[in-house]
């Protein structure tokens, strides 16, 4: 994971929306400075701590609820790794987060860092460092002493505070505004304010509730590719949290997909991408998402327009009638106007999204007796309008089978 960081810190400020020792942002007053100012680790160095994260079936209620917002969630995040817990919104990925910073109650189960059970254990003494949604700055602090302002309660060197706080400003795009308070600053400068502040405290574990929300298309880009790159540097433990799954695939070691505050599936970007644990999973990991459709099922497979798509063995269920067949959209091929021969889907064209290097059709498509939306990719400049028809097929081995009841992967020959 790259060079380990020489130095860690005990958590004086649970970055984000907490103040020294774990106080609200109204109350700026430090009075147990002192006290924390001893949680500064000596010259043992980040290698003899083992900063793993277990949640052993953490589980959080909310009162009127009829489901918790997290049930059960088992996950173990290795040290050094970089986690991205990513869903839609209302899964409970933020709860998850909030949960093992201290922000919210664990109603069952447990929650570990390395080898401390920190499931009741206050934000302030997790060691962690936390950059939420929201910007959550001292307004009375320039940006140099909001990123810098664990460290002066820790006591560090003033020269060692400087040289951190310049090289995440460095990192962040923050050099020029290092003077400047939170008021003259855009959301997306706060943001970044709020990320230097965590990366500076050197914690065991980094946790981030979608930090690149407020940038804009190209910071965003950037800054995501910056934070990977960082993190690798580091070897610092990290949760990030995020609803975009490109940020997911491009950022994390491992992924972790959840829904309705249940764990779906957790796997490394490649193993999520091309091997869906479920419809749900596949639906929604991948841009556009995937194509599903729930086709009858026949002995000699399912048919899709005019497409025979055989069903191995492995994937029949016993007294199944119907099958969620997937196809993402960059697995259609084109046929040409004049293969007539060849079986195809056909598709009428509702739309066309250009966006330069490929373009994204959606149609419309008969699976069954159904018209179905489907979207297609294609490479280049689109040459279908409107209204135009279009032919395409799949390769077998290109598509994916779920159980049409309970929308889990079926085992093929080759997967």
């Amino acid at each position: 994971m790259g060079q380990k960081a020489p130095l860690r810190v005990r958590a004086v400020l649970a970055a984000g929306a907490l103040g020294p020792c774990g106080k609200d942002l109204e109350d700026l007053s430090p009075p147990c400075a002192g006290a924390q100012s001893g949680h500064a680790k000596g010259a043992s160095g980040r290698g003899e701590i083992m900063a793993t994260v277990i949640f052993d079936k953490a589980t959080r209620r909310f009162p009127g609820m009829d489901h918790p917002a997290v049930d059960a969630f088992d996950l173990e995040i290795a040290d050094g790794e970089f986690m991205v817990l990513v869903g839609p919104s209302g899964c409970g990925k933020s709860t998850a987060l909030r949960m093992l910073a201290g922000l919210e109650d664990v109603d069952s189960g447990a929650i570990r860092i390395g080898d401390r059970d920190v499931t009741h254990l206050p934000p302030k003494d997790r060691d962690i460092a936390m950059v939420f949604q929201n910007y959550a700055l001292y307004p009375h602090m320039t940006t140099a002493d909001n990123m810098g302002f664990a460290l002066k309660i820790a006591k560090k060197h003033k020269d060692d505070i400087h040289r951190r706080v310049t090289e995440a400003a460095g990192v962040l795009g923050l050099g020029d505004y290092l003077d400047r308070k939170p008021k003259s600053l855009s959301g997306g400068q706060r943001q970044r304010v709020a990320m230097g502040r965590a990366i500076v405290r050197e914690p065991q574990v980094f946790l981030m509730d979608e930090p690149l929300s407020n940038l804009d298309a190209k910071l965003r880009v950037q800054t995501r590719t910056q934070i990977a790159s960082l993190q690798r540097r580091l070897g610092t433990t990290t949760v990030y949290v995020t609803h975009d799954q490109v940020e997911a695939l491009t950022m994390g070691d491992r992924v972790a997909v959840m829904k309705d505050g249940v764990l779906q599936q957790v796997g490394t970007p490649k193993e999520v991408f091309q091997r869906p644990a479920n419809a749900f999973v596949g639906g929604f990991i991948g841009s556009p998402a995937m194509n599903l459709f729930r086709l009858p099922l026949t002995t000699d497979g399912t048919e899709l327009g005019g497409l025979i798509v055989p069903v191995p063995r492995t994937a029949r269920e016993e007294d199944a009638t119907e099958i969620l067949l997937g196809v993402r959209p960059e697995q259609f091929e084109i046929l040409s106007p004049e293969d007539l021969e060849t079986p195809a889907l056909d598709l009428v064209v509702d739309a066309v999204e250009d966006t330069g290097a490929v373009a994204y059709v959606h149609a419309t498509a008969k699976a069954g007796q159904e018209a179905v939306p489907v979207v297609v990719r294609l490479p280049g400049r689109p040459v279908h309008g409107k209204g135009e028809q279009l032919r395409v097929t799949v390769r077998p081995e290109a598509v994916h089978l779920f159980s049409a009841r309970t929308e889990l992967r079926l085992p093929t020959d080759g997967s």
